[in-house]
């Protein structure tokens, strides 16, 4: 979740939070849909314990909370993330720590969420090995679904010097190339578009 600082573990506090209060329909119609087959995915895995590495906001365990265990821990980078995660969430475990090296034990999590993370990583492959490193049996994760994410994000005038691409984002993955990379540390089970982004559940080897 080497160390990391600014954009290298969550999608950026600001930004991030922003998506979240977006007014513009489609946008917010996006990410219901998102949240929707998020839940689809996770729902009958229903563990026993859950780890949301990049936590941001707390905004996923929000939109889960009916879904989760009594144990749940989270992680960000960012100070300010982790105490709106905790004033959201006070009876979850939160704390501030980054995914390349996360404070817990081997298998220690039955479901790991990554959600919007790995396309920030200078080094993702060793952020994917800590999230399989930790996991007990299930890994979910989000990226941004290329090249859809940066034509949305061209379409609505942003990023244009840069074609579209977020400049926080350093790394860029289709359903293809994404299931090459988490195949590398895991078994990939499916992998779901719900543009502009890809949800993927694996399970650890």
């Amino acid at each position: 979740m080497a160390e990391m600082r600014g954009a290298e573990l969550d999608a950026s506090r600001s930004s991030n939070w922003e998506k979240f209060q977006t007014r513009n329909p489609v946008v917010r119609r996006l990410i219901d849909r998102f949240f929707g087959r998020l839940e689809a995915m996770a729902a009958p895995l229903a563990p026993g314990s859950l780890l949301d590495a990049g936590c941001g906001e707390g905004e996923t365990l929000a939109r889960l909370s009916h879904l989760l265990p009594d144990r749940v821990s989270a992680v960000d980078i960012d100070p300010d993330a982790v105490a709106a995660t905790h004033a959201r969430h006070p009876g979850i475990d939160v704390a501030e720590g980054t995914v390349y090296d996360l404070r817990f034990r081997d298998a220690s999590f039955d479901t790991v969420l990554c959600l919007e993370v790995l396309e920030h990583l200078r080094d993702p492959e060793a952020g994917l090995a800590e999230l399989a490193r930790v996991s007990r049996e299930h890994v979910i994760v989000s990226v941004p679904h290329e090249p859809w994410f940066r034509l949305g994000s061209a379409m609505r005038g942003k990023y244009l010097r840069t074609l579209g691409n977020h400049p926080e984002h350093l790394n860029h993955w289709n359903q293809r190339t994404l299931g090459e990379f988490l195949r590398r540390r895991l078994t990939v089970v499916r992998i779901e578009p719900s543009l502009p982004w890809l949800i993927a559940h694996c399970r650890r080897d």
